[in-house]
């Protein structure tokens, strides 16, 4: 299993509308793909807005390249969440999940 975590913080006013964007269509999207096997959002405040940890899980690199194509590194971000984000990580982070 392999798991991929992605961090930005959007705007306070709106970080519902980024929530409301994970639920109604990357998420969706997320279970039609072979290999994707759960996601998290994770929040917390900070000074600048609120922090969302975004962490899904796969059963192979192989089955996130169905998401991302061949360079899993870069963050998948539409136009559409950029303008509700401060900031955000332009690349992930994977990790091996050993228990």
């Amino acid at each position: 299993m392999i798991e991929r975590h992605w961090k930005g913080i959007a705007k306070k006013e709106r970080a519902r509308d980024y929530i409301d964007h994970l639920e109604k269509d990357t998420f969706k999207q997320l279970v039609l793909i072979d290999g994707f096997v759960s996601a998290k959002i994770l929040t917390r405040n900070v000074y600048e807005g609120m922090e969302f940890l975004i962490v899904t899980e796969w059963q192979s690199i192989q089955d996130i390249k169905q998401f991302t194509g061949p360079d899993i590194e870069i963050a998948i971000v539409p136009d559409e969440v950029r303008s509700m984000m401060l900031t955000y990580d332009k690349k992930v982070t994977h990790y091996t999940v050993c228990l």
